[in-house]
């Protein structure tokens, strides 16, 4: 009988790739979770914050209360001497409002570059930079003379001032109030001009709110070059952590029966326990709003749109000669009041004048006439027609109500500041883009525009990061309750995962 064949050992194997896996998905998640767990509970907070006092800017509704009505003996210079002053021949680039000093000024020129230039509208000057007396006076006038103000230096950029649309007027005075809210105003240095206004609650509750939200401590310093890249790679990190936990939360519950403890959950000890519960309930709003928070950031252009620009001179029209235009006692008395501000503006080949007064819709007139202006619906879609060259306006569609698009936020919000007035009309163009353009049917003002691109932001970021569905915030405080509580829960994942990282942390180091 022939011997068995003698077998080799087999070689011991080491874990296997599942096993491997699942060790490395634990130690990322644990480890990561050290750091970002930080940033996720201050980002949870500081947005319950955001929801009731924004970053500090200055809206439309602000200036125009806190400016003068124009007095019609103060303004003797015309729009054509304005805007030879200014160097300028378009009038469509003017305006006129006591904002400088307290007296009434033309702003010429500007845009999202440069400041307007100054022309006192009583001598017809080129104005020069503002001092420290311009801004002071400014800041007396801004409250009427009724509360003392304080120079409080200049500056180029501090914590409130991040906005890019500041840079035009940089540096920026300072003057503190003794008003009521111990108001801060900021004053162009290149107008005069208040720019923005902060009280204390504001100033206060912002290193708590969007200053810390937004990383703020990033900007105006070394690291400002990088802070977009800072957010960006910070919140593609917090995604990629929420979904790990997400993951390591769902294997390490007992779906089909219980641990012998009775619990589906493995943890005895009561932090870990809550995290892994919280982080079950709230995973998905978790993943949310970091990634929505990621797509705010435009992230390597994803909404970048290849749409040609408007064709805004088409669509205004040539200029008035600026000798015809009417002046400004002219305008003023065609007024059922003295306004706080008087715009020179063009829509579908006519000059027009915006007259703005403390409160409500502008009035409209007609700039040479100096009497009150309609539009023709036929020719201001005619003009429509010419903003895009090469695409067909398919559609207007007149909106009477605010919808998932085109909604207004409180002033306090992120966008608040931006106007969105009722009846608006929608024009719907046939390009590749597929653009969407909103236009104020009263005064014929382009006020905004929206490519395919600009829409899956809305979804991406606005909707999913604000919840600002219209039918959501029509119903306040339905709206603040749910997102309390989802907030809320978000920062107990947080919170607990913070003690949890930092035990373990101190435990090897320790040892």
């Amino acid at each position: 009988m022939s011997a068995l064949p003698q077998t080799r050992p087999r070689a011991a194997t080491g874990p296997s790739l599942a096993a491997r896996a699942k060790r490395w998905l634990y130690l990322l998640h644990r480890w990561a979770g050290i750091t970002l767990c930080l940033f996720f509970a201050m980002w949870f907070i500081s947005g319950v914050v955001m929801m009731y006092v924004g970053y500090p800017k200055l809206t439309p509704a602000e200036r125009l209360r806190h400016l003068a009505p124009l007095d019609p003996a103060g303004v003797t210079v015309t729009p054509a001497q304005a805007l030879a002053a200014a160097g300028l021949e378009d009038g469509a680039a003017l305006s006129l409002s006591a904002s400088r000093a307290g007296q009434a000024v033309y702003m010429a020129g500007g845009g999202r570059r440069a400041a307007p230039k100054a022309v006192d509208a009583a001598s017809g000057a080129l104005l020069p930079v503002a001092d420290e007396r311009v801004a002071a006076a400014t800041a007396s006038a801004w409250f009427g003379g009724a509360y003392p103000v304080r120079y409080a230096g200049a500056v180029d950029e501090d914590v409130y001032t991040h906005s890019r649309a500041l840079d035009p007027h940089r540096p920026l005075h300072r003057v503190d109030a003794a008003d009521p809210e111990h108001t801060r105003l900021y004053i162009s240095s290149a107008t005069g001009a208040v720019v923005l206004d902060a009280t204390r609650a504001e100033r206060a509750w912002n290193y708590v709110g969007a200053w810390i939200h937004w990383l703020y401590p990033f900007r105006g310093n070394a690291l400002d070059r990088w802070w977009h890249d800072i957010v960006v790679w910070l919140s593609v990190a917090g995604v990629t952590l929420a979904l790990t936990g997400t993951v390591v939360g769902l294997m390490r519950w007992r779906f089909s029966r219980p641990y012998a403890s009775g619990s589906r959950s493995p943890y005895r000890e009561n932090m870990m326990r809550w995290h892994h519960l919280s982080g079950l309930l709230f995973a998905v709003v978790t993943i949310t709003w970091i990634f929505s928070g990621l797509m705010s950031m435009n992230p390597w252009k994803l909404f970048a749109s290849g749409a040609a620009p408007l064709a805004q001179a088409a669509y205004e029209g040539p200029p008035a000669p600026a000798a015809t235009l009417a002046s400004p006692g002219a305008l003023i008395a065609a007024l059922p009041a003295p306004p706080r501000e008087l715009s020179w503006t063009r829509a579908a080949g006519q000059s027009l004048v915006q007259a703005r007064m403390a409160a409500g819709a502008p009035l409209l007139l007609s700039a040479r006439e100096a009497r009150p202006a309609a539009l023709d619906p036929a020719v201001l879609r005619a003009a429509a027609a010419t903003l895009l060259p090469g695409a067909r306006l398919a559609e207007v569609q007149t909106l009477e109500r605010y919808d998932f698009y085109y909604y207004a936020r409180d002033e306090h919000a992120m966008l608040g500041h931006v106007e969105k007035p009722l009846p608006a009309w929608r024009l719907v163009y046939d390009n590749p883009e597929a653009s969407w353009v909103y236009l104020d049917p009263a005064t014929g003002q382009l006020i905004s525009r929206q490519d395919r691109a600009n829409r899956a932001s809305r979804w991406l970021f606005a909707f999913l990061h604000s919840w600002d569905w219209t039918g959501l915030l029509a119903r306040r405080p339905l709206w603040d309750a749910l997102l309390i509580f989802l907030s809320l829960g978000g920062a107990a994942l947080s919170l607990t995962g913070v003690v949890i990282g930092w035990r373990r942390l101190g435990k090897k180091l320790r040892h």
